[in-house]
């Protein structure tokens, strides 16, 4: 990999650091392919979506973040939660994961530009 993340809390990667490392390692295809991975991971089986009690009850287990209370999970619902629903489907859960990292977001833009002005 050719970008070294840097730690923001004592040698621990937080995702804003390893959002773009996934990025160059697996390209765009992949990112994809890992997002909807993810998604399916934190979602409600019988309804699509995560709803809060979907967040609550897999956060820990497969996103490794444990001690979040109910208010910073429904915050990340609720961040995300562009229709207003109450739960994220599957296009807002990967945007809300590409406006959390806002070093892709900054790479992206300098990609665009680029292309834009050839």
């Amino acid at each position: 990999m050719g970008m070294m993340a840097s730690s923001s809390r004592g040698g621990q990667l937080d995702f804003e650091d390893y959002f773009p490392l996934m990025v160059e390692k697996l390209g765009g295809e992949g990112l994809i392919d890992e997002l909807c991975n993810g998604f399916r991971l934190l979602m409600d089986p019988e309804l699509g979506v995560i709803t809060f009690e979907s967040l609550r009850k897999n956060a820990a287990a497969y996103l490794g973040v444990q001690g979040l209370s109910d208010g910073e999970l429904r915050d990340m619902v609720r961040e995300g939660d562009y229709d207003g629903d109450g739960a994220l489907n599957q296009m807002e859960f990967c945007v809300l994961m590409f406006r959390l990292s806002p070093e892709l977001m900054h790479q992206s833009r300098l990609l665009l530009h680029h292309h834009r002005h050839r």
